[in-house]
């Protein structure tokens, strides 16, 4: 069996409430804002990027695991807002962690789900005995048009896991995914900011996905919604989770810990790895997880996860998601704006 011998997240320190972001936008933005769900999310700050969020991440998981970098054989980095467009990141972080130069490097692209499709990558790598541990990571520095919907939620931060099969925290049980050709979310080349179906990303896109890839797993594995301890599906909003979560048949209170959207907003393809993180954070052994996570365009990838035993001796020696959700610095829409480098798009 394939599992998570090693995991951490990083979250950037800045914050904006939304309701300042409504307020400079008016009587739309007092429309968008309150109903997203997400009361403030983090900003990076401008020495941040995805580099340096995914090493960060990295490192902690590395720690966690205590294991020798050189033992990684796979270095794969998801996220759609890479820091070069001609350049991989995965090289940058693993030369910053200490990896070996015998290992395979990639970046990983598709939209919110780039880093749960690392994972599976890094899954069928280890299974297969061609390398011994894989370093997953989904990290975002996620954009929004000045006055969009987007603002309100497009945040950053970033996880990382190592995959392998020595002493694992949590087994992968199995894993499925759901793919059709649905663009609901798009940015071209050169582009700033993502454009977006509006409400055209529910209905065809978040909800089929996520429902068809719940169902897929719950097929394939034989179980039902009373066999799992918790629930992490991708978190574009704060309002779509508990939806599908309805939808599917689950019981809110095995959903509100993952809720980490509402205090950090959708950190793109950190989003269902923070969220799985926080409940690793908290699970007891033996707790069963079922995570589903989403990426625009379309897909969904589900995981079934069994905790075990060794997650109680890897508490307390890297910083949680919930040390990193009450490490903040609020700032103001201008600061906001500076950091993001949205200026020139206001001119």
């Amino acid at each position: 069996m394939v599992g998570i011998v090693g995991f951490g997240v990083y979250v950037p320190r800045y914050r904006i409430k939304t309701s300042d972001i409504a307020e400079l936008w008016g009587e739309d933005g007092e429309k968008i804002g309150p109903g997203l769900g997400v009361f403030e999310k983090s900003v990076p700050g401008p020495d941040e990027d995805v580099a340096t969020i995914s090493v960060e991440a990295a490192r902690n998981a590395i720690k966690m695991a205590k294991i020798d970098p050189l033992d990684i054989g796979a270095v794969y980095v998801g996220s759609e807002s890479h820091p070069y467009a001609v350049k991989p990141t995965g090289t940058i972080v693993a030369e910053a962690v200490g990896c070996s130069y015998n290992m395979t490097c990639a970046d990983f692209e598709f939209a919110c789900k780039a880093g749960t499709a690392a994972m599976q990558a890094a899954m069928g790598l280890v299974a297969s005995k061609m390398i011994k541990i894989g370093l997953a990571i989904g990290s975002d520095t996620a954009q929004g048009r000045p006055g969009d919907a987007l603002e309100y939620s497009a945040a950053a931060g970033g996880a990382a896991y190592l995959i392998g099969q020595k002493n694992p925290l949590a087994t992968i049980e199995e894993t499925v995914s759901f793919t059709t050709d649905t663009p609901d979310f798009w940015r071209r080349e050169g582009e700033d900011f993502p454009s977006h179906g509006a409400r055209f990303t529910g209905e065809p896109a978040y909800f089929r996905h996520v429902g068809e890839g719940a169902k897929l797993l719950f097929a394939k594995t034989k179980t039902t919604v009373d066999d799992y301890d918790y629930f992490v599906f991708h978190m574009p909003n704060g309002k779509f989770p508990v939806a599908v979560g309805k939808q599917i048949g689950v019981p809110k209170e095995k959903l509100e810990d993952s809720l980490v959207v509402r205090q950090i907003g959708n950190t793109y393809s950190g989003s269902a790895m923070i969220g799985l993180a926080r409940i690793l954070d908290i699970a007891k052994p033996g707790s069963k997880i079922f995570m589903v996570a989403y990426g625009s365009g379309a897909g969904s990838d589900a995981f079934s996860i069994t905790v075990e035993d060794a997650i109680l001796e890897s508490r307390g020696m890297v910083p949680t998601v919930d040390d990193y959700i009450q490490r903040k610095t609020y700032v103001n829409y201008a600061t906001y704006a500076k950091y993001r480098r949205k200026i020139k798009a206001l001119g």
